[in-house]
Protein backbone atom coordinates (compact mmCIF):
# COMPACT_ATOMS: atom_id res chain seq x y z
CA UNK A 1 0.00 0.00 0.00
CA UNK A 2 2.93 2.30 0.70
CA UNK A 3 4.20 1.87 -2.87
CA UNK A 4 0.88 3.07 -4.29
CA UNK A 5 0.91 6.10 -1.99
CA UNK A 6 4.48 6.98 -2.92
CA UNK A 7 3.65 6.67 -6.64
CA UNK A 8 0.70 9.03 -6.19
CA UNK A 9 2.93 11.51 -4.38
CA UNK A 10 5.54 11.44 -7.17
CA UNK A 11 3.10 12.43 -9.91
CA UNK A 12 3.24 16.05 -11.02
CA UNK A 13 0.08 18.17 -11.01
CA UNK A 14 -0.28 21.23 -13.24
CA UNK A 15 -3.49 23.29 -13.04
CA UNK A 16 -5.02 20.53 -10.91
CA UNK A 17 -4.41 17.77 -13.48
CA UNK A 18 -2.01 14.87 -13.20
CA UNK A 19 0.22 15.22 -16.26
CA UNK A 20 0.87 11.48 -16.40
CA UNK A 21 -2.82 11.01 -17.23
CA UNK A 22 -2.91 13.53 -20.10
CA UNK A 23 -2.93 11.69 -23.45
CA UNK A 24 0.02 12.47 -25.75
CA UNK A 25 1.86 14.58 -23.15
CA UNK A 26 4.73 12.17 -22.55
CA UNK A 27 5.34 11.35 -26.21
CA UNK A 28 5.16 15.00 -27.25
CA UNK A 29 7.71 15.97 -24.65
CA UNK A 30 10.06 13.11 -25.53
CA UNK A 31 9.92 13.81 -29.26
CA UNK A 32 10.46 17.52 -28.56
CA UNK A 33 13.51 16.85 -26.40
CA UNK A 34 14.99 14.47 -28.96
CA UNK A 35 14.30 16.84 -31.83
CA UNK A 36 15.74 19.81 -29.94
CA UNK A 37 18.95 17.96 -29.12
CA UNK A 38 19.32 16.59 -32.65
CA UNK A 39 18.68 19.91 -34.41
CA UNK A 40 20.82 21.83 -31.91
CA UNK A 41 23.77 19.47 -32.36
CA UNK A 42 23.38 19.50 -36.14
CA UNK A 43 23.32 23.30 -36.15
CA UNK A 44 26.42 23.40 -33.93
CA UNK A 45 28.29 20.94 -36.17
CA UNK A 46 27.51 23.06 -39.22
CA UNK A 47 28.04 26.58 -37.83
CA UNK A 48 30.24 26.14 -34.69
CA UNK A 49 28.29 28.91 -32.96
CA UNK A 50 27.21 27.66 -29.53
CA UNK A 51 24.82 30.51 -28.64
CA UNK A 52 22.90 30.37 -31.92
CA UNK A 53 22.89 26.59 -31.81
CA UNK A 54 21.36 26.67 -28.33
CA UNK A 55 18.70 29.11 -29.49
CA UNK A 56 18.01 26.90 -32.49
CA UNK A 57 17.72 23.85 -30.20
CA UNK A 58 15.15 25.61 -27.99
CA UNK A 59 13.14 26.78 -31.01
CA UNK A 60 13.19 23.35 -32.59
CA UNK A 61 12.21 21.74 -29.25
CA UNK A 62 9.19 24.03 -29.09
CA UNK A 63 8.22 23.46 -32.70
CA UNK A 64 8.58 19.67 -32.59
CA UNK A 65 6.68 19.43 -29.29
CA UNK A 66 3.78 21.55 -30.51
CA UNK A 67 3.62 19.84 -33.91
CA UNK A 68 3.61 16.35 -32.40
CA UNK A 69 1.07 17.40 -29.75
CA UNK A 70 -1.34 18.69 -32.41
CA UNK A 71 -0.96 15.59 -34.57
CA UNK A 72 -1.30 13.19 -31.64
CA UNK A 73 -4.33 14.92 -30.13
CA UNK A 74 -6.05 15.04 -33.52
CA UNK A 75 -5.55 11.30 -33.96
CA UNK A 76 -6.62 10.65 -30.36
CA UNK A 77 -9.84 12.65 -30.67
CA UNK A 78 -10.64 11.07 -34.04
CA UNK A 79 -10.27 7.56 -32.58
CA UNK A 80 -12.26 8.53 -29.50
CA UNK A 81 -15.10 9.93 -31.63
CA UNK A 82 -15.20 6.72 -33.68
CA UNK A 83 -15.19 4.63 -30.50
CA UNK A 84 -18.07 6.60 -28.96
CA UNK A 85 -20.05 6.35 -32.18
CA UNK A 86 -19.47 2.58 -32.29
CA UNK A 87 -20.59 2.26 -28.66
CA UNK A 88 -23.83 4.10 -29.46
CA UNK A 89 -24.47 1.85 -32.45
CA UNK A 90 -23.79 -1.27 -30.40
CA UNK A 91 -26.12 -0.04 -27.65
CA UNK A 92 -28.89 0.66 -30.19
CA UNK A 93 -28.33 -2.75 -31.78
CA UNK A 94 -28.51 -4.53 -28.42
CA UNK A 95 -31.82 -2.80 -27.64
CA UNK A 96 -33.33 -4.00 -30.94
CA UNK A 97 -31.95 -7.53 -30.71
CA UNK A 98 -34.73 -10.13 -30.83
CA UNK A 99 -37.50 -7.66 -31.70
CA UNK A 100 -39.49 -7.17 -34.88
CA UNK A 101 -37.40 -4.13 -35.74
CA UNK A 102 -34.33 -6.35 -35.58
CA UNK A 103 -35.83 -8.79 -38.07
CA UNK A 104 -36.62 -5.89 -40.41
CA UNK A 105 -33.03 -4.68 -40.00
CA UNK A 106 -31.70 -8.16 -40.71
CA UNK A 107 -33.95 -8.39 -43.78
CA UNK A 108 -32.38 -5.22 -45.09
CA UNK A 109 -29.06 -7.04 -45.27
CA UNK A 110 -30.63 -9.25 -47.94
CA UNK A 111 -30.07 -12.65 -46.40
CA UNK A 112 -31.95 -15.40 -48.19
CA UNK A 113 -32.28 -18.97 -46.97
CA UNK A 114 -30.24 -21.49 -48.87
CA UNK A 115 -32.30 -24.19 -50.59
CA UNK A 116 -30.77 -27.61 -50.87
Amino acid sequence: MDEADSAAEKSLFIFGRDISKIPCFRNSLLYGIGGGIAFGLARFMITSQPLRSTNFAVYSFSLVTIAYWIQCRYTYSKKRFEMLKMQELMKANSLLEGTEADSIHIGAIDTKPVEV
